[in-house]
């Protein structure tokens, strides 16, 4: 079993928007420290903070259907009719759809409370781009605005153009009257074939009328930028430069804001793409099935000396024969698991302009900082390989992984800061890759969502030498977080008179901050959804029959059962029976590994017993905290069942065999002790790898020297750090 890997900082040499052929030491920074002018000033720049919220999902809860289609349910606490998902859609979702709401009230009025200007948004701010939460999303930012000076600005994620262009949409579980499901939907979806008018309803046989509006349509860029374009999407006067990588001009000597506003424009960002590639100058022979797609990208200088660079990473490719355009919205496939391994072959001028765009930063002595909805790093601290083995390929969103040579090539551009988002993790890449004596480190800061688990958004302060302060300000106590709670009541006795097998815990209404209804949102998400569809059978039947004492024995254990036989031993009478001589050479083993294991526990400073406290189920919840939260998870667990887990992975990790497992292994008649050892050693050491990366909740980066500093030093982070 692999070991931890320790948190070794970086002491790369590179320069701002670059890097350096001669590495530099800390020998050569204190020397410069100490020869520069102490009374020098500090570039204007130089105390600058942008606060970065990707993954809001903005759900418009009082959102009004200008049609009159839907007229929402009535609220008794605000006065207002809401239009809201139902509770049971939202812990089977990645993303609540209704309290973020709230949630985003909250965090920008903690922004404008510490004093911040500048608000970045690195992606899916709406959820899917329907124009009835666009409208709402845009009604707030404005508000804003105009009261406290915020200036916001946007870059797409694959849930705001889910497709290039406008594309009928709809869902079938808003919260109707008396609990029950709401279909609504646009015209041109299945449910609405036939009906042109947009307050047209369908009777149905059962259950509410099905509803057609245009109001939740999937709205394309062209309608996105439009509604957004205030927000970064097209200059301002205010921005003292601007440009997209089709500009004509891309001079800062010579800029006009009327030269960019044209530039800008929507028709003037059109690219062609292929099914094979890029298309224009990049098009190569055989290329097929291309057409001409949007894309937002741009470069805003909002201060002097400060770029953001938002960039536009989403990659529509089109589909195989398909002629795709305005006329054919699903000739095209979507983008969430594309990224920037499509961006390397289907958006080849915009990878070629952000290079441009940093040697123009390095050598106009400009800050650039840039973000966009995906990552560019690993953001599972290497245990990729690991997970597949366990759960398989396809499952934990390993899709979305930025390939080595993915992120190799990003380096290569002279970026050193990136936010990310679409993850909704917590989580810090460092990607450190040289050529030709040069060394480039890139650095990747996911930022979480307020969506979800744990609910927060990153502040980047930039400081004099070349240094940021990247803070995680988690969004615990929001105003009126439970203002919905009496609809969701509603939901779950309609659920319990209809006699439903899909029932989310009534506890949750229970909740006492919003920071404690996404930990609900998370267990919730673990039980209704990651365990059915993400663990494989056998490793669930062992999560679902023990406790950690249990698996502390069946650590130690040295058995002669079969994996089924060892499954009716824990309670699941499905599987195998055990004869009498089977039942008494158990018991005898169990003994022995029982003993064992309180001897494990006593050396460790521990009791087998507190082991019994919790559940394999809680095992599997603190496993996706952990992945979601990263070291902010730290908060949630408890130090005594960090020191339970530290044990039972060390224990684990001692296991030296290999069991591989296809589709034709019969897991029935596997040795039931090496398949645990085997299965859930790897799934500790995929728990230590989410735990032990580089520092993510608040740290500084040095730019010049490639460095990161741990500015928190949690204690919990030294169970991991073997």
């Amino acid at each position: 079993m692999k070991s931890f890997r320790a948190f070794i900082p970086l002491a790369i040499s590179m320069a701002l928007f670059g890097c350096n052929e001669e590495t530099k030491t800390a020998e050569n920074q204190t020397e410069e420290t100490e020869n520069s002018d102490a009374n020098e000033p500090e570039p204007i720049a130089s105390s600058l903070k942008v606060a970065f919220m990707p993954d809001i999902h903005f759900h418009d809860v009082y959102g009004d259907f200008e049609d009159g289609s839907f007229d929402g349910l009535p609220n008794s606490k605000s006065g207002d009719n809401a239009t809201i998902r139902t509770m049971l859609s939202q812990m089977n979702s990645t993303r609540l759809f209704n309290e973020n709401y709230f949630a985003l009230l909250a965090a920008l009025d903690d922004v404008v409370a510490k004093g911040i200007k500048y608000v970045a948004l690195p992606g899916d701010f709406s959820d899917d781009g329907q124009p009835v939460h666009l409208r709402g999303l845009a009604k707030i930012f404005k508000k804003y605005e105009e009261e406290h000076g915020l200036v916001f600005f946007a870059a797409p994620g694959n849930h705001d153009p889910v497709r290039p262009f406008n594309q009928p949409g709809g869902k079938s579980d808003f919260l109707g009257e008396g609990g029950q499901n709401q279909r609504i939907y646009s015209l041109g979806k299945n449910e609405c074939q036939g009906y042109t008018e947009a307050t047209t309803t369908i009777d149905n046989a059962s259950g509410l009328a099905t509803i057609c509006t245009q109001e939740i349509q999937h709205l394309g860029y062209e309608s996105v930028m439009s509604m957004m374009g205030d927000f970064g999407f097209y200059p301002d006067e205010s921005y003292l430069y601007y440009e997209t990588p089709y500009s004509q001009n891309k001079s800062v000597d010579s800029y006009s804001y009327t030269e960019a506003k044209t530039d800008a424009t929507y028709q003037n960002r059109m690219y062609e793409i292929c099914y094979e590639g890029t298309g224009g100058d990049y098009k190569q022979e055989g290329y097929t099935s291309c057409s001409m797609v949007p894309d937002s990208t741009y470069l805003v200088e909002p201060v002097e000396g400060v770029w953001l660079l938002a960039i536009d990473a989403n990659v529509y490719r089109p589909k195989n024969n398909s002629t795709g355009g305005e006329d054919n919205p699903d000739g095209y496939d979507g983008s969430s698991s594309a990224g920037y391994n499509l961006m390397l072959t289907h958006k080849q001028q915009v990878i070629e302009w952000i290079a441009d765009v940093v040697q123009r930063a390095k050598e106009q002595n400009k800050v650039l900082l840039s973000f966009s909805h995906f990552p560019m790093t690993d953001f599972y601290n290497g245990a990729s390989e690991d997970i597949e083995d366990v759960f398989g390929e396809g499952n934990f969103q390993l899709s979305r992984m930025p390939q080595n040579s993915t992120s190799e090539a990003l380096a290569e551009t002279g970026l050193t800061v990136h936010v990310g988002g679409h993850m909704h993790f917590n989580d810090t890449g460092v990607k450190q890759y040289q050529k030709e004596g040069k060394t480039y480190t890139l650095f990747n800061i996911q930022a979480p969502s307020l969506a979800g688990y744990v609910p927060a958004y990153k502040i980047l302060s930039l400081k004099p030498n070349s240094q940021i302060e990247v803070e995680t300000v988690i969004i615990g106590d929001v105003a009126r977080f439970d203002e919905l709670f009496e609809h969701y009541q509603k939901e779950y006795d309609y659920l319990v008179s209809s006699k439903s097998d899909s029932l989310w815990n009534k506890a949750i209404l229970n909740s006492k901050s919003y920071y404690e209804l996404t930990d609900w949102h998370i267990r919730e998400l673990t039980r209704l959804r990651f365990l059915p569809s993400e663990w494989p059978e056998d490793m669930k039947t062992m999560i679902f029959n023990m406790n950690g004492k249990e698996m502390l024995i069946m650590s130690q254990i040295e058995t002669t059962l079969t994996y089924c036989e060892m499954s009716y031993l824990l309670g699941d009478s499905t599987g195998c029976s055990l004869t009498e001589e089977q039942n008494i050479q158990a018991k005898i083993e169990w003994d022995a590994a029982t003993v064992n294991a309180q001897a494990k526990a006593e050396e460790a400073g521990l009791t087998l017993a507190t082991f019994e406290q919790w559940t394999g189920t809680e095992l599997a919840t603190d496993f996706y905290r952990l992945r979601n939260a990263d070291e902010l998870a730290f908060r949630d667990i408890e130090e005594q069942r960090l020191s339970e887990y530290e044990l039972l992975s060390l224990e684990l990790s001692s296991f030296k065999g290999e069991i591989v497992i296809d589709d034709s292994t019969d897991v029935n008649s596997l040795n039931a002790g090496e398949l645990f050892r085997s299965r859930f050693g790897s799934l500790f050491y995929i728990l230590d790898k989410f735990a032990s990366g580089e520092a993510s909740d608040h740290f500084i980066i040095d730019t010049e020297y490639g460095t990161l500093e741990d500015l928190v030093q949690s204690p919990a982070r030294e169970h991991f750090a073997h």
